[in-house]
């Protein structure tokens, strides 16, 4: 009998957690869409709808290292089909809302399912393919991530127009109940008769020596190679998202004069740089053999757009804006190497944490970079000015410059991380 490694169904398997994934990462910011309707059907302040943003990203970053430390103990096949159907199931509730309180328990619903999709996704993908094929197509699982951005633009916005906001979100969340129930069918009832003669059994046979949750952490806070992902992540995720997500809009509308919709034509500029950045550089990594250099010179070039930002007083000309933005949105999706390191550093029994532990670090930058960015705003006064923004570009830089560190910080793949016995490592 055949096992996972070299099943063919494994790509069944690839396409049903990623299609789920892209449905998902539509619904982070698809509610960015409606802002100005929810505010005027429900009578609630800026404030409120503040609330609603905030509270599915902490319920997710918070949540991080706990999913991990789960999917790891008890395998990560149930937590994304219980994620799936948290994340749907809470969608519905927010198209259905009467009042606030409702869509606040809705976001929180949502926030606690999508905690649970890119760790376990990660540990799955792992589990069904060879580290070589995972490198590879990690950078696709990152692509479908930023497809899922992608549809959640102009797309959703037309469906939003033509049928009001309800329909939308009704049908994204009962489509992700649906994809629940087949992930159940594909990695539970589908899977047990793949590789029974090879399984990825996690270490339940030992658990009698099951490490305590407490010496396990401590352990993943003294390894070089963990804090090296936390700064990776920290650094290229959250100075994306935290950028693009709120004060992107709005600094080209005050700085360019651009329209919203001028506007938001440079966030698309920068999804269209992650969808390529992400396969691209996982697959040059496979080509060369190595993760870290190709990440270390993606990192540098970020960086270097950001300082520039800063150098011409934060307003290049605009040619050249087109050009950093898509930069940007390239870096953005060679953070899938990120979790092409994890694969090969740690045992397939930690991936899990390890991932957590990293996607931490780029949704907690992801938290702090708009509040930073907004206090330095408001400190400028940035009416009709670029100085806010000029020195706003400090927070970010300084951000991608932690990660530039991480990422000098990794250990060659070939030297492994140190504190694991090799018997136990990812499948290598």
């Amino acid at each position: 009998m055949e096992d996972r490694e070299n099943s063919n169904y494994r790509w069944v398997v690839f396409l049903a957690v990623l299609f789920t994934y892209f449905l998902i990462v539509s619904q982070r910011t698809a509610p960015g869409l409606i802002t100005d309707q929810l505010m005027i059907d429900f009578r609630i302040s800026a404030s409120v709808i503040g609330l609603l943003t905030s509270i599915q990203f902490l319920a997710y970053t918070g949540l991080q290292i706990p999913i991990g430390i789960l999917s790891d103990r008890f395998g990560p096949n149930y937590f994304l089909i219980v994620g799936t159907l948290l994340n749907g199931i809470g969608t519905i509730v927010y198209s259905i809302a009467p009042n606030e309180y409702v869509l606040i328990f809705a976001k929180l619903l949502v926030g606690i399912g999508d905690s649970t999709i890119w760790v376990n996704l990660v540990a799955i993908l792992s589990q069904w393919f060879k580290p070589k094929e995972f490198i590879k197509l990690i950078g696709f699982a990152g692509m479908s991530g930023s497809l899922g951005f992608l549809l959640a633009t102009v797309p959703f916005s037309k469906w939003i127009a033509l049928t009001g906001w309800r329909p939308p979100f009704l049908t994204v969340g009962i489509i992700l109940c649906v994809c629940g129930l087949l992930l159940y069918l594909i990695l539970i009832k589908k899977s047990e008769q793949i590789g029974k003669d090879n399984p990825v059994v996690f270490p339940k046979a030992v658990k009698q020596n099951r490490e305590k949750t407490s010496s396990l952490l401590l352990r993943v806070c003294k390894n070089r190679q963990a804090w090296a992902v936390f700064l990776c992540h920290f650094g290229l995720v959250g100075t994306y998202v935290g950028f693009i997500g709120s004060w992107a809009v709005p600094y080209g509308m005050d700085v360019y004069g651009l329209t919203r919709s001028g506007a938001s034509q440079l966030v698309m500029l920068g999804v269209f740089g992650a969808i390529i950045g992400a396969p691209l550089t996982t697959w040059v990594s496979g080509r060369l053999n190595t993760i870290k250099q190709p990440f270390v010179f993606i990192y540098s070039i970020v960086l270097v757009v950001w300082l520039a930002l800063v150098v011409l007083n934060g307003k290049p000309s605009f040619s050249l804006l087109i050009i950093l933005f898509f930069i940007l949105g390239f870096g953005n999706g060679a953070s899938a190497l990120t979790f092409a390191i994890i694969r090969e550093s740690f045992p397939i029994n930690e991936v899990g944490v390890i991932s957590g532990f990293a996607n931490t670090g780029g949704f907690l930058s992801a938290v702090l970079l708009p509040s930073l960015f907004g206090r330095v705003l408001d400190h400028f006064s940035i009416t009709a000015s670029n100085v806010g923004y000029h020195y706003g570009f400090i927070i970010p830089a300084a951000f991608t410059l932690l990660g530039l560190i991480g990422s000098l910080l990794i250990s060659k793949e070939e030297e492994k991380t140190s504190s694991y016995p090799s018997s136990n490592r990812a499948g290598i």
